[in-house]
């Protein structure tokens, strides 16, 4: 087995996960470097748009808005988030990504430990008709 030691990746390059609403892109993770301890990448939001309320049973999340303006509901709790600040989402903590504002936004956020399995990492708690935009 080869050990990957670093790993450059690009958005651009990364085809976006559009299943639970806006754009998502793993930039970093099991599948594109060999990631084992957690995996990071992007979200972008157009107006309006959301990404579906879902919790994590092994991770821990963390969010950064790099441009524009979000909402993350926490257990239904709004969390307003503006350009250059973070949130930490605990394990188990229902949450939605939501773009409450008028420009783009986008996402960085990182999820660590990994799951045992990619499917037992992300649980969605939204039927696919309550998926669309907020």
């Amino acid at each position: 087995m080869t050990e990957i030691t670093s790993g450059l990746v690009a958005a651009r390059n990364i085809t976006p996960d559009r299943r639970r609403g806006g754009e998502l892109r793993v930039l970093l993770g099991p599948r594109t470097v060999g990631s084992t301890s957690g995996f990071m990448g992007v979200a972008a939001l157009r107006p309006g748009e959301r990404i579906a309320e879902h919790y994590h049973p092994y991770s821990e999340e963390f969010l950064y808005v790099a441009r524009g303006a979000i909402t993350v509901d926490l257990d239904d709790e709004p969390v307003p988030l503006a350009a250059g600040e973070a949130l930490f989402v605990p394990r188990n903590v229902r949450h939605r990504l939501r773009n409450t504002g008028d420009e783009p936004a986008e996402v960085v956020f990182h999820l660590g430990p990994l799951a045992p399995r990619p499917e037992l990492g992300h649980v969605d708690t939204e039927l696919l008709e309550q998926r669309g935009a907020s």
